[in-house]
C-alpha cells in the first residue's frame, strides 16, 4: 500500500498513532473559545472583536487565524442587526390646483 501511494512506512505508522496535527488540535481548542465569545456577543462580533476578546483572556493568535477558523466553521457575523428608524408623521398630500391647469389633455401635443 505504501509503495502504491509512494509513502514511507515510518510516516504511515506515525500517522496511525497521531492522525491530527498539533495545529489541528490547537485550532479545535481555539474554536471552543471562539464559540463562547461568539455566543456571548449574540453573533454580532466578527474576527477582529473576537481576536480582541481572545487577547484579553490571554490567548496568543492572529486575527487571520481567528477569521479562518470562523469561516471554516461558518460563524458569520450578523450584519445590519440594528433596527432602522423610520420617521413617522403625516402622510403627504397632493397640492391644490390653484392655476386651474388641465393635466389630462384630450389628445397628445395639445394644451
Amino acid at each position: 500500500m505504501c509503495r502504491v501511494f509512494k509513502l514511507h512506512r515510518s510516516g504511515f505508522y506515525a500517522w496511525l498513532n497521531k492522525p491530527l496535527s498539533d495545529r489541528a488540535i490547537e485550532d479545535s481548542r481555539l474554536l471552543k473559545l471562539i464559540k463562547e465569545f461568539y455566543i456571548a456577543s449574540g453573533g454580532t462580533y466578527g474576527s477582529p472583536w473576537i481576536h480582541r476578546d481572545l487577547r484579553d483572556s490571554g490567548e496568543q493568535c492572529s486575527v487571520n487565524r481567528v477569521a479562518k477558523i470562523m469561516s471554516v466553521n461558518k460563524l458569520n457575523t450578523q450584519i445590519g442587526y440594528k433596527r432602522r428608524h423610520i420617521k413617522g408623521g403625516k402622510t403627504s398630500r397632493i397640492a391644490d390646483n390653484l392655476l386651474v391647469r388641465q393635466f389630462n389633455p384630450p389628445a397628445p401635443n395639445q394644451s
